[in-house]
């Protein structure tokens, strides 16, 4: 323990994901010993960040505008949307430089327990997006008991569309790993989602 404003930033590094008391602890002595330009600069991006950083009018993404720039691409396919969580799960699909579609941030999954209901994320807005351009809806919820609560109850919200067709991303084995090493139930999806070649 440490005194004062010490404890204070290493208590608030803490609480950011994925920083544990040790790594707090580093990184508060890191800026301890910084440069003050480096400081400054670190103060003046968290800033830009609060004040700058908006949600996209249309999908949730993180935007420096009212719209996002996916959004606004005219190139993107305006009948297929992938439903995501959060806005770090654009960037692993934009990733794969597989969807040419247009997004939904959620902003989170079904978690009663913690109190997340679907008032809490934005289904609402998902179901007002899907009109007469709207062919497909991918879920691509994260593979974990609230993901997959989350893809039911969006199952459930969307079936009654006419012409719509949902379907859920694939789930399964990794590129290069071993079938003895794979969990029953990640093996399990494997097999029920397996395709003909």
């Amino acid at each position: 323990m440490y005194e004062g404003p010490v404890q204070d930033l290493i208590d608030e590094l803490g609480r950011l994901p994925g920083v544990g008391p040790k790594s707090a602890q580093r990184i508060a002595f890191h800026l301890l010993a910084a440069e003050p330009a480096d400081i400054g600069r670190l103060q003046d991006a968290l800033q830009k960040v609060k004040d700058g950083v908006v949600f996209c009018d249309v999908c949730g993404n993180v935007s420096a505008e009212t719209t996002c720039r996916i959004c606004r691409d005219p190139r993107r396919d305006l009948t297929l949307i992938c439903v995501v969580e959060e806005p770090k799960d654009v960037l692993a699909v934009e990733r794969t430089r597989e969807f040419k579609g247009r997004y939904h941030v959620l902003g989170g999954a079904l978690d009663p327990l913690s109190g997340v209901g679907p008032d809490q994320l934005r289904i609402r807005q998902l179901l007002t997006r899907i009109g007469t351009d709207v062919n497909e809806i991918i879920i691509a919820t994260d593979p974990n008991t609230e993901g997959e609560a989350t893809a039911t109850y969006l199952v459930r919200m969307l079936r009654d569309f006419p012409g719509l067709t949902v379907t859920r991303l694939a789930s399964g084995l990794p590129m290069g790993g071993d079938l003895e090493f794979a969990d029953e139930l990640t093996l399990g999806r494997a097999l029920s989602g397996r395709r003909s070649m």
